[in-house]
């Protein structure tokens, strides 16, 4: 009897054993099920998909697009590629001379109509707000793009941040980014539901692979834009039901004043092929196959996202370790090139 026990054990043993290798042999079939599915939507996304049509949006039916921080660099390519669609603008950055070029070329170019306001926003007064909604009243807004932003001079350990500099990214990436989103949106729920040939609105923000990625050295920049990830998919859950499509658009490094990068490579493109990619794909998540109402738009940005992702992920030890080791470099040849020039003076 005790054998017969003994074998009934080891055969309800074998049993669970069968089940459980059952269990991990499904599990694993679905994982690399959903991978094979990410990886086939990256490569449609990137490689097969034609361009969007911003007919859906209002393009050449009269309706506006607001930038913000429009007079250099990727929001000024905004600007000019919304134009080129046919989209009359609303231009808001700091320095009035440079919009009032920009509004003659593109009015001029592309024969439509171009307003601009010149405020600070770093200043966080609510005159500048007040402004902004004087400007918007009355016309058929379809599109915002929330491009300002702000990052560090170079990167800084957070101890020693200046505190002007910590408030100025705050303001300008979140407090900025949240206000004028409060006083533009109205507007394009409102054109969205009276105009019957319009079936969309957009609301595009720029995220950073600084708030993608935990990043030492540039921590408050890091917190402002992973605050807009979460922010800004909360919204699309909000505003779906208006038929607003609203989108973080994560971006590597760029060729801009901002970065500092002056050439070009493979994993850096200029502003103009940036804006191009991310409006060709909007609606698409590209590399941001496991983020609601996220894109990255630029192939080799989704690529190397895509990799983190599937691989070690954004929050792991050893990422961040890199991300610090890279960005301490950085620091150390800016602050070598700062004790040369404080040299030759």
């Amino acid at each position: 009897m005790t054998f017969i026990r003994e074998l009934e054990a080891l055969a309800s043993t074998n049993k669970c054993m069968n089940i459980a290798l059952w269990g991990i042999f499904c599990f694993g079939v679905l994982k690399c099920a959903t991978l094979t599915l990410r990886t086939l939507s990256l490569f449609f996304d990137l490689f097969v998909l034609p361009p969007v049509n911003y007919s859906k949006y209002g393009a050449k039916k009269g309706n506006y697009c607001v930038v913000t921080g429009a007079s250099d660099g990727i929001g000024k390519e905004y600007a000019v590629q919304m134009a080129k669609r046919g989209f009359n603008l609303i231009l808001i950055s700091r320095t009035l001379s440079k919009l009032e070029t920009i509004q003659s070329e593109l009015q001029e170019t592309y024969k439509v109509k171009v307003e601009i306001l010149a405020i600070d926003i770093a200043q966080d007064d609510s005159t500048n707000y007040m402004k902004i909604k004087e400007l918007c009243q009355g016309l058929p807004i379809s599109v915002l793009i929330n491009n300002v932003g702000q990052s560090h001079s170079i990167p800084v350990p957070f101890l020693e941040t200046e505190e002007q500099e910590l408030r100025n990214i705050i303001t300008i990436n979140n407090t900025a980014t949240l206000l004028i989103t409060q006083i533009v949106a109205p507007f394009i729920v409102e054109t969205v539901k009276n105009e019957k040939d319009l079936s969309k609105g957009l609301i595009l923000t720029m995220g950073s692979f600084g708030g993608y990625i935990p990043t030492p050295l540039l921590a408050t920049y890091s917190g402002s834009k992973a605050f807009l990830q979460n922010w800004s998919s909360s919204l699309a859950g909000e505003l779906s039901k208006d038929n607003i499509d609203v989108e973080l658009v994560l971006s590597y490094l760029v060729t801009s004043s901002m970065s500092k990068i002056r050439r070009t490579s493979m994993l850096i493109p200029n502003p103009k092929t940036f804006v191009a990619s991310t409006l060709r794909n909007v609606g698409r998540r590209c590399g941001s196959q496991q983020r609601f109402a996220t894109i990255t738009p630029y192939w080799s940005h989704a690529i190397y996202a895509f990799v983190i992702d599937e691989t070690f992920g954004v929050y792991s030890k050893i990422v961040n370790a890199i991300n610090f080791s890279f960005h301490k470099s950085i620091r150390i040849r800016a602050l070598k090139k700062a004790a040369r020039l404080a040299k030759k003076e």
